[in-house]
């Protein structure tokens, strides 16, 4: 069902996909909007390691949500910083994508512990983490994307 890579060579094992996704903030996920339009935005992911899916977080309105409602399939891409070989110019940039189908976390204290561990990707002070969540908590919608294929892939931009 999903296509195998053409540049094999450029391929990333499983483990570093993981690795990516652990560490990397943000992403696009890409759903499938109005008209049959693609929908990607720009979004912020915690990549768990209990079940191997991928977490995010947003408000309970709005387009994403829209298309989520009508079709559960879709797809995430994050990369990463890059970097450049000694005495070259050119940057590598290692990128992953994950095709799945998302699902809203219904149970709120999970989806709030998920909320929990996202934020901690972005600061160390719980004080501020646990007044965000009791102040935005009510309103936050969580939702999971469920791997059914990870690539990842090595590109060098010369």
């Amino acid at each position: 069902m999903f296509r195998e890579m053409n540049r094999r060579k450029q391929q990333l094992s499983q483990a570093e996909c993981v690795e990516i996704l652990k560490g990397e903030k943000r992403g696009v996920l890409s759903v499938l909007g109005d008209e049959g339009y693609p929908y990607g935005a720009p979004i912020n992911h915690y990549y768990s390691e209990d079940d191997g899916c991928l977490y995010f977080h947003s408000g309970r309105k709005g387009h994403r949500n829209d298309a989520m409602a009508r079709c559960d399939k879709a797809c995430f891409c994050v990369w990463d910083q890059g970097f450049v070989k000694p005495g070259d110019w050119a940057l590598n940039i290692r990128s992953v994508i994950v095709f799945g189908r998302l699902e809203v976390v219904a149970d709120r204290e999970r989806a709030l512990e998920i909320t929990r561990r996202l934020s901690r990707k972005f600061t160390a002070d719980e004080a501020y983490i646990d007044d965000e969540i009791r102040r935005s908590g009510p309103g936050v919608l969580v939702f999971r994307l469920i791997p059914e294929h990870m690539t990842g892939k090595l590109v060098n931009e010369k």
